[in-house]
């Protein structure tokens, strides 16, 4: 069994003023977090349960001890520590019944083995769907700056469509959407969306493994427990009635009983002449229960303010919540603990926010900012960005931490998704006086950029990344790191098996954690305002604000 013990060896290792003024991150302490909120008395941390107030609060514990201030909703007696994050939660309400019918045979589905169906979010109590028509619409992208249209005028209403996940370019690497990296396109909450809008009863995706960067098992407990979404006026513009996966041999079973050939119709569908196709004798048939309620969660709030120019903020990011209690898996553990995804997320801004308060008081401030609802679409973050404590003109960055490494130091350091962002390029920086080198995203086709916290400030023109850990490993390499990334994936990710081992080497999580420290503190003593490159997506909506920086 290997000690968890102090980073400050490792750290003395490394050269450059920056490093040896950094104060030490104890990787023993990020790792008595972890073990906190990793527990079973956590109950998963699902937002608006017994496990949100035992996490909120302990959050909160470790922001005050930190030395930290209240950084919350504004009161009558000051700042709160958290922001209420107004939420509608959507559950499935006894039997799922699913079921297709093909060349005259009806075939039962289960629940989370053929289909994984998600609580119906479009404020219908009850969905019924009887013998709806199938159509294969190839990616489901409508996008008419790249001149592509898989519906081609197609007529939705009342049918059910089969779509594929990611984008047209990730099988040959070329074409309109990013080569091998995903674009917005690709991720199965756009395709949901365009459900809607194109007035279908709904969309299931076709789950393959590559395009959709994990396994069965991941798809299965994220959709088949409570599903929430923000307080919507027209709940039924954004979600149709039914939105779910089907497992892919499912579907090509489907096709092949209407005639079609899969593989055929999926090389058809990369190209801008593809147009829908039906499932002739295939249609859809579901019956299931909605219990719909408006929930409040809480994100978590912390501030170190700002010595000279408080009303410029730093803003360090993590989500606390995961999947809560759901489906046991094959050893009859139902809690799925989230240990890596998110509790060592948590635990870093913890020790940043500790690291901050006992230096030098920056000459910005810095938010410390703990998330709910990640886990059901960015939600809680997305909630403070529509709804900010503090300006987002005025918000020089964003530094997401999600998921870092616990397999020992690594020479290179990445992000969630590659950015043309000058933050980017100071991180890369910081890493280099660290011994790190940068790795670029080494797979952009998962989208990782849309599915981080830092996106929806992204989105709004905040500089903002997700710093990732590196996989190029002290021991063993590159072969060792890919190896313990796909072995979490596989066995791990989004599963009960996500549970704190005391046997971790957090070392490495540490020194990943001092580079994200570094960073936040030049631009917190600085008159730096990290912008997006030329030709950036987000860069427009940033320079909109460009007046109220200094």
């Amino acid at each position: 069994m290997k000690t968890l013990f102090s980073a400050a060896a490792a750290v003395a290792l490394l050269s450059g003023s920056a490093v040896a003024q950094t104060p030490v991150i104890d990787p023993a302490r990020i790792a008595q977090h972890v073990k906190v909120l990793a527990d079973d008395s956590f109950e998963g941390r699902a937002p608006a349960t017994a496990g949100e107030e035992k996490t909120v609060a302990y959050i909160t514990q470790q922001f005050k001890a930190a030395g930290l201030q209240p950084g919350g909703d504004p009161g009558p007696n000051g700042r709160a520590w958290t922001q209420a994050v107004p939420l509608a939660r959507f559950e499935m309400k006894g039997p799922v019944s699913a079921s297709v019918t093909a060349v005259g045979q009806r075939q039962a589905w289960t629940q989370g083995e053929q289909v994984a169906l998600r609580a119906s979010a479009s404020g219908q109590t009850q969905v019924s769907v009887k013998d709806a028509p199938v159509v294969f619409v190839g990616y489901g992208v409508s996008a008419p700056e790249r001149n592509w249209d898989d519906f081609k005028g197609v007529d939705l209403k009342g049918k059910i469509a089969l779509v594929l996940v990611n984008d047209p370019d990730f099988e040959t690497g070329q074409g309109d959407f990013g080569g091998k990296a995903m674009t917005y396109y690709g991720r199965w909450t756009y395709k949901y969306e365009e459900a809607a809008r194109q007035g279908a009863i709904g969309f299931l995706v076709i789950h393959e493994t590559a395009p959709a960067s994990y396994g069965w098992a991941t798809v299965k407990n994220s959709n088949t427990n409570a599903i929430f979404d923000i307080i919507r006026d027209t709940p039924g513009a954004t979600h149709a009635p039914v939105e779910g996966w089907v497992q892919r041999d499912v579907a090509v079973g489907l096709f092949r009983k209407a005639g079609l050939d899969f593989e055929a119709l999926k090389k058809q569908a990369q190209t801008r002449e593809f147009r829908p196709v039906t499932l002739n004798g295939v249609t859809f048939s579901a019956d299931y229960a909605v219990n719909a309620e408006k929930v409040v969660s809480r994100n978590v709030v912390g501030v170190l303010p700002g010595t000279q120019r408080p009303d410029e903020r730093i803003i360090y990011s993590a989500h606390w919540d995961h999947l809560g209690v759901g489906e046991p898996d094959a050893k009859g553990d139902r809690i799925y603990n989230g240990a890596v995804d998110n509790a060592d997320g948590v635990a870093s801004i913890i020790e940043i926010a500790r690291a901050f308060a006992r230096g030098p008081k920056p000459q910005r401030s810095v938010v410390f900012l703990s998330v709910t609802a990640e886990e059901k679409g960015l939600l809680g973050t997305e909630y403070y960005a529509a709804n900010p404590l503090y300006p987002l003109a005025t918000t020089v960055a964003d530094i997401n931490l999600d998921a870092l490494s616990v397999s020992g130091p690594a020479r290179d350091i990445s992000t969630s998704g590659n950015a043309p962002l000058t933050l980017q390029d100071d991180l890369i920086r910081v890493a280099k006086a660290h011994g790190r080198t940068f790795t670029p995203d080494p797979r952009p086709e998962a989208g990782g950029f849309y599915r981080s916290d830092h996106f929806p400030f992204a989105k709004r023109g905040v500089p903002a990344l997700s710093i990732e850990s590196g996989e190029d490993l002290v021991k063993g390499g590159k072969a060792a790191g890919e190896a313990a990334a796909k072995a979490y994936t596989e066995a791990r990710y989004h599963q009960p098996a996500d549970e704190f081992d005391a046997s971790w080497d957090l070392t490495g999580l540490a020194q990943e954690v001092t580079i994200a420290y570094d960073l936040g503190r030049e631009l917190a003593n600085s008159r730096t305002w990290p912008e997006w490159k030329r030709g950036a997506e987000f860069k427009a909506e940033r320079d909109k604000t460009a007046s109220q920086r200094k």
